[in-house]
């Protein structure tokens, strides 16, 4: 509490200056009522320390300042006069507007101007002079001026202040829009290694664990051509995603991103892996042929949704049919996939629901629908059904 109305240093200094000034003044004889006045000039020094102790005040207590300094001006015209007093009671004035509170900045200006003008007027009536005009520009200068000085250099450091947290708001602002730019571009790139490497690590797995629990030569040789050939699509897969990521290397251009003219391809190398587990994946394309492209975010989000299920039917469903359906209605692409429901003989990979969370975040960037779950059939059987609908012009997609 006690350091809180210490008085800083600018006040003590201004106030040991301004006393120090006053009294070389009076040593030397020099006043500003020219000796009219009847009390002793000894007197003088009393409004003129008591402003000096205002001047203790300017910071921590402006209106208490300002009150002990009028009180100060007004019991000096009763003396001598001393100009010190009077250059101590501007700077009072200057620090009551800048360090006070926002209603006081606002009312002391006016009420200056309001004394100034009031004063003016009067001692113009009371001695019919044009030098009494002299004596409202003194008032003017030593009350209405400082508070309006104040005013200004309050206005600016509040504009400064203003600036200063606008500026901390936007670096604040553009530090969470780049760590959720890193954020998303984490999740984008978590998706596409999960979905170019499931598939074919997937199929390695279950080949390899077939592989070693029969004891069969040419299952033995099957299984290690699929692994093969899924090793090196994956290797493949993996290079196209290095090199997307690489930056100012050497290599050749990355190879485009995978669209739905390469399901057929997809499609057949599942029927090769889920051989062995009774799966049969067929492609139903009812879109009409010749329709314009689709935009590219739009394709390798319809690719990557079937080539996760294609891989999570791979890994968990019942012998039966896969079957991929692609349609168009309006501006909705529609891709689904079914497989039958239910546990299987033989080995099986196991699986995290990465894949689904992927599928979903995919779907969601582009502003479309996602639906995943078992259902049952119209033959009492249960099937699994994945199923997205996806708008196709990019104009709909969010950011």
């Amino acid at each position: 509490m006690l350091t809180s109305i210490r008085p800083d240093r600018d006040a003590v200094a201004l106030a040991v200056s301004g006393l120090l000034g006053g009294l070389l003044l009076w040593l030397l004889g020099l006043h500003t009522q020219g000796g009219h006045s009847s009390l002793g000039p000894w007197v003088t020094l009393v409004p003129l320390t008591a402003m000096a102790a205002a001047e203790l005040l300017r910071r921590n207590a402006p209106r208490t300042a300002l009150t002990v300094g009028v009180l100060a001006l007004v019991a000096d015209q009763f003396t001598w006069g001393n100009l010190a007093t009077i250059l101590m009671f501007t700077d009072v004035m200057y620090a009551a507007v800048l360090y006070g509170t926002p209603a006081a900045a606002r009312r002391l200006p006016v009420a200056t101007l309001l004394i100034t003008v009031a004063s003016t007027i009067g001692f113009l009536a009371w001695f019919r002079k044009p030098e009494a005009l002299l004596i409202g520009l003194v008032i003017g200068l030593v009350s209405f001026v400082p508070a309006l000085t104040g005013v200004s250099v309050r206005s600016h450091r509040a504009a400064a202040e203003s600036a200063r947290l606008a500026a901390a708001q936007t670096a604040r602002l553009a530090e969470m829009d780049r760590t959720q730019a890193v954020i998303a571009e984490r999740a984008r790139m978590a998706r596409e290694l999960h979905d170019m490497v499931a598939n074919h690590l997937s199929a390695v797995a279950i080949h390899s664990t077939a592989a070693l629990s029969i004891d069969d030569p040419e299952t033995s040789r099957n299984a290690l051509k699929v692994i093969r050939e899924n090793s090196v699509e994956g290797l493949a897969e993996m290079r196209r995603l290095i090199g997307l990521l690489r930056e100012g290397g050497q290599d050749e251009v990355p190879a485009a991103a995978p669209t739905l003219a390469a399901l057929d391809t997809l499609i057949e190398q599942t029927n090769t892996n889920g051989a062995s587990g009774g799966l049969v994946c067929s492609l139903e394309d009812s879109r009409e042929p010749g329709a314009d492209p689709l935009p590219t975010p739009v394709e390798l989000a319809a690719y990557r949704i079937v080539q996760e299920s294609l891989t999570n039917a791979l890994k968990h469903a019942a012998p039966g049919p896969v079957v991929v359906r692609l349609g168009q209605a309006g501006e909705l692409l529609t891709v689904e996939v079914t497989s039958a429901f239910g546990s299987r003989a033989g080995p099986t990979a196991p699986g995290s629901g990465a894949g689904l969370v992927g599928m979903r975040e995919r779907v969601a960037l582009l502003g479309g629908t996602f639906v995943a779950g078992a259902e049952p059939d119209g033959d009492g059987t249960k099937i699994w059904r994945v199923r997205a609908e996806l708008p196709v012009r990019e104009r709909e997609m969010r950011e």
